[in-house]
């Protein structure tokens, strides 16, 4: 089959743990040695998120007294694709030495007229006590939300509409290579009048990234990789249980959190909405891939 991966940020960096690149390089490796065997048997394009990685190199930039002005997030995007994508490279390679490995830079088209550049929901960087973090938000221009009970920069995050690199990306399955891609939802372009194309400042949803790569790659399954196992029907109640085999349709009538399991909620949907005969995808636990695949484990998403 043909497998689209989308890694959850606990795959890269665990919740309040510092973000040094050994801990990172360490959680990879142990992610590589959980979707090695997928590799054995099926076509199998991996994205991932950047969120973390992308604030420690905004803070980096806000604070180097060299520059007039912070680099922005298109650029801070393509860094992360090209360090995390090394991270992922070499990891792969250990684990499967004799198989080939790619990892690309990929913009992905998104509206410049997107809402989501009125309202800037995506976190990004380090968690901070409120006071901080308005701190940091009033000395750096950001603009900053709660993220539980603590508080974090938000960025635009609009809908991606296109992949630009999209027929490489096939070109690269078609010749049995395993393509890493989509790094943080892929570096956000949009296209002038005069049909160039122009970063934006923004950090696109990497689930909706996943499901649209999927979906234009006529993948067989997507699975939506994190640190839980399934999801949750009444969440946050005491009746919450776990939801193993269902529809878009039935997904979309609950109420999910938008900062969290919502968005790979709306991923899962909408690549099995608009998928071919025998499309599926999963979410569920980074340990659990290969069950995921068969629906074996996890909350296993078809259209009937």
């Amino acid at each position: 089959m043909r497998i689209v991966v989308a890694l959850g940020g606990n795959a890269l960096l665990q919740r309040g743990q510092v973000p040094d690149a050994e801990a990172q390089v360490e959680n990879i490796r142990l992610a590589a040695r959980e979707l090695a065997p997928l590799t054995d048997d099926h076509e199998v394009v991996i994205t991932h998120g950047n969120g973390p990685q992308v604030g420690v190199l905004a803070m980096e930039s806000a604070a180097d007294p060299r520059l007039t002005k912070s680099f922005p997030f298109d650029a801070l995007g393509a860094m992360t694709q090209g360090l995390i994508g090394y991270w992922i490279l070499q990891a792969m390679g250990n684990e499967r030495p004799y198989r080939q490995f790619a990892s690309i830079i990929n913009q992905t088209l998104v509206d410049a007229h997107d809402p989501g550049f009125a309202n800037p929901t995506k976190f990004v960087g380090e968690l901070y006590a409120e006071e901080e973090a308005r701190e940091l938000a009033d000395r750096h221009g950001w603009q900053v939300k709660q993220d539980g009970d603590r508080w974090r920069r938000v960025v635009a995050s609009p809908r991606p509409r296109e992949i630009i690199e999209g027929k490489l990306i096939d070109h690269l399955l078609d010749e049995s290579i395993i393509v890493v891609c989509a790094g943080g939802g892929g570096v956000p372009v949009v296209r002038t009048e005069t049909g160039d194309l122009r970063g934006v400042e923004a950090v696109i949803d990497k689930d909706l990234s996943a499901a649209l790569i999927a979906r234009r790659l006529h993948a067989d399954r997507l699975l939506v990789l994190t640190d839980v196992g399934h999801v949750m029907d009444g969440f946050g109640t005491d009746h919450e249980t776990p939801i193993r085999h269902t529809t878009p349709s039935y997904l979309r009538s609950l109420d999910l959190p938008s900062g969290s399991m919502g968005p790979k909620v709306d991923a899962v949907c909408q690549f099995v909405e608009a998928g071919g005969p025998g499309a599926a995808a999963a979410i569920g636990n980074l340990g659990e891939a290969q069950a995921l695949v068969h629906g074996e484990l996890g909350t296993y998403v078809t259209s009937d």
